[in-house]
């Protein structure tokens, strides 16, 4: 009786997984088509494509550990994989972004990143 409620509890958390992974994946394509400018559309790809991968793949690994018995370690890697060079990446093409001289849409907000490059110039001087 008691297997059963935990075969249960652990489908509907695999479920959820599943779900807010595509619903991450989703808005991220939304983002991509709805924001204005390179610097917040790379946000949204990179916020939700992480996220959203990451759910998608956890759940595949928890489906296959608990139906199956199976440990996979190509999904771990997978999972390791993402999260740690998909920011790396994003943060990468914003900085050559920038250094190519798309100025990002600035809507009450300041380019801190230019002030910084402005400020070690300062100094560098």
């Amino acid at each position: 009786m008691i297997e059963n409620w935990i075969e249960i509890i652990a489908n509907i958390i695999i479920a959820l997984l599943l779900l807010s992974g595509s619903f991450f994946l989703l808005s991220s394509s939304i983002g991509v088509i709805r924001f204005p400018d390179v610097y917040t559309r790379l946000h949204a790809t990179t916020k939700g494509a992480t996220l959203g991968i990451s759910g998608l793949l956890i759940g595949a690994f928890l489906f296959l550990y608990i139906q199956h018995d199976i440990i996979s370690g190509k999904l771990l890697l997978a999972i390791a994989f993402t999260l740690l060079t998909s920011p790396v990446a994003a943060h990468m093409i914003s900085r050559a972004a920038h250094k190519a001289g798309v100025k990002p849409v600035t809507n009450n907000r300041t380019d801190e990143y230019e002030k910084a490059i402005q400020k070690q110039k300062q100094q560098q001087k």
